[in-house]
Parts: structure tokens; sequence; C-alpha cells
């Protein structure tokens, strides 16, 4: 018995997958997660998602589709998370290949259906930013989850869209995600985040991390990104939602736009049209603005008398909680060093790790 899931924008999408086979289909057979290899630049310095020619040690599914074992390598300067999924999770990690646009992707999903004879098929997006029309003030990076929404809609096989977590990755308001949601699927518990808990560790996703906290119990207001953008944990966050393929694609004018796309610069240029703007090229841009920034010692002493600071400050905010790549980029450190400030305060004040967010009110909970 096999299950499909597309992780729809790929990153802590495909860990969340590995949550949803846990919570839905138990000790059945492993699955296949579709997914990219797109991660944050503090992972892959290289702006877009890799492509099966920027990795060695892929193995063959289809005439389409690779897959990414354990021993699998980015090739140098490219990184990616999925080797180190692939070796943690029983799962197999295929790549979705987007460089020859919607019409490549349809294709590899076709072949990967026709081949494994699927159980059954999921669409899963975290946040439900796959919802949105393209022209919301706060959507960011609308352009992965259009690539698998209007591929999954051209595919001969029935698709089931899943959003989990509703508004976690900010880029819709909850209150407008809500509206959009089908019926309730099932809610995570702490039980459904072991599987992942290691991966929690050190996956740098956001979104994802906030769905495991909040089925852990986590509520509050938890601050993220670069801009701290604060994001409300609530009971709606460790839920999932099955939504209509065909109500998101109506709605998702990108999407739409995309259909018969045969290049990814094909479908940047509508996204540039519909929404504004290209995430790869806020990649890029942020890139090489990276590229030119000095490297930053790390000094504990520092780190820590800036914490103490920002703390007070987020608190003021009635912010609850944080995660580690936020208080990285608060703290004006890169990316690179956040595995550094993780350890230093879990070792420096282990109450206020509410894994994988950091919990800014343990020390006023702990004070006389």
């Amino acid at each position: 018995m096999t299950r499909l899931i597309v992780a729809a924008g790929g990153g802590g999408d495909a860990v969340a997958a590995a949550m949803l086979h846990a919570a839905l289909y138990g000790d059945e057979d492993q699955a296949v997660i579709l997914t990219y290899a797109w991660d944050r630049l503090l992972v892959d310095p290289v702006p877009g998602p890799r492509l099966p020619s920027d990795f060695t040690g892929l193995e063959v599914v289809t005439q389409s589709v690779w897959s990414v074992p354990s021993e699998a390598r980015p090739i140098a300067p490219a990184g990616s998370t999925l080797p180190r999924l692939a070796a943690e999770l029983p799962h197999t990690f295929a790549l979705i290949d987007p460089q020859h646009g919607t019409e490549s992707i349809t294709r590899q999903l076709e072949e990967l259906v026709g081949h494994l004879e699927p159980t059954s098929i999921d669409l899963l997006d975290v946040g439900g930013d796959i919802l949105a029309r393209g022209d919301e003030p706060t959507l960011k990076s609308p352009l992965a989850d259009a690539l698998t929404l209007a591929a999954c809609c051209q595919v001969n096989a029935p698709i089931r869209l899943l959003v989990a977590g509703p508004g976690l990755d900010g880029e819709l308001p909850i209150a407008q995600v809500h509206g959009l949601l089908g019926p309730l699927v099932h809610t995570f518990t702490s039980k459904d985040v072991e599987p992942v808990s290691s991966i929690l560790e050190w996956h740098p996703s956001e979104a994802t991390g906030m769905l495991a906290a909040t089925a852990r119990g986590v509520r509050g207001v938890c601050e993220v990104r670069d801009a701290g953008l604060p994001i409300p944990l609530t009971d709606d966050g460790p839920t999932v939602h099955e939504v209509d393929l065909d109500d998101a694609l109506s709605r998702n004018e990108l999407a739409r736009a995309i259909l018969s796309t045969t290049t990814l610069d094909e479908a940047e240029t509508h996204s540039r049209e519909i929404c504004g703007y290209s995430e790869i090229d806020y990649e890029r841009n942020k890139a090489a603005w990276l590229k030119d920034q000095p490297a930053e010692e790390f000094d504990p002493g520092t780190v820590l008398s800036q914490l103490d600071h920002f703390e007070n400050e987020a608190r003021s905010r009635g912010v609850t909680h944080t995660t580690f790549r936020r208080l990285a980029e608060a703290l004006g450190l890169p990316g690179s060093q956040r595995e550094a400030i993780r350890a230093l305060l879990i070792e420096t004040a282990p109450k206020q790790y509410a894994a994988p967010l950091w919990d800014l009110t343990a020390t006023e909970a702990a004070s006389p």
C-alpha cells in the first residue's frame, strides 16, 4: 500500500507530510513524498529550487522523477535538507523538477501515479497560502504552491487538497483563510509530532515548527521572520482541513495563469505580472546582500545581553514565543549561526525551550 503526498511548497511542507502520514495512515507502508528541494538561504545559498542536476547520488523512479536518498548530496555551493530527511524518516522523497514549468510537474505526477498506483494522493500546504488570489499584501511566496496546484488540477486522478495549520505561514490573515476551509480532517496531537521530533531540532521551517508546537499545546503569539511578523498560536493551529481542489484553482489567479507554462522563467514572469514580484527575485536580492555582509563572530556574552533586551521589547508587544531564525535576524547574526544560538540558549535557560520554539514567558513565570 502506497500513499502519495505532494508537499505543495517544499521545505517544511515535506516535514508536515511525514506528520500527516503518521496521523492519518499510521503504521502503513512508507509514503512517497513529492517535494521541491527549495530551502531557505541559510540552508541553500543558491536562489530558487534545486534541480536534479544540482545533486549527486539521486535514484531513478520514473523517466522524469528522481528520488533523494540519504546518500545523495547537493553540489556545492547548493544545499538541501532532503538527504538528511531521507536519512531520518522512512519515506521516499521524490524531487519536483520545475525547470520546465507546470507541464513538467504535471508529467512527473502522472508518471508517479502510473508507477505507484497509490491508494491515495494528498496535496498538502501548511498555512493556506495556496488559497491566495495573488494580490494580497501579506503574500510572500506564491509561486511554488501555484505550480503544484496547477499541476495537480491537470492530473487524471483523485487528489485531495489539505491545508494544515491555517494562518501559520503568515501569508494570509487567519480570518480570510478560515472562510475558505472545508471539512476538518484531523487535529494534530503531540503523538503525531513524535515521528518528526528529532527533525524539528534542526529543520529551519518556522510554519511547520509552529504547527508542531501547537499540536503539543503551545498557545500565544509567535514572532517570526526578519520582519518580526506576529502569528497567533491558537486551537486552529494543529488542525487539518480539506479544500475543494477546483475551488482553490478558481481562486488562485497565478495558478490559472501558469497552467500551460513550459519553463520556470515563464512562470516567474506571470508571478511578477499578477503578484508584483517573484519570490526567486527576492532570494536573488537577499543572496547578493548576504554575500557582501562581513562575517560576524559569535560571542555568547554579547548574544545573551542582546537577547535580554529583545525579550523585554518582544514581551511589551504581546509576544509569547519566537523562532530561532527570528532570534538570529533580530540579533543581527547570520542564519548560519542559528544552531549556535539555539544550543547556547537551551543550555542557558532550558525551561524556555518550548520545542521547537523559544518561550519568552517562562522567565516571567519563574520569577518570585
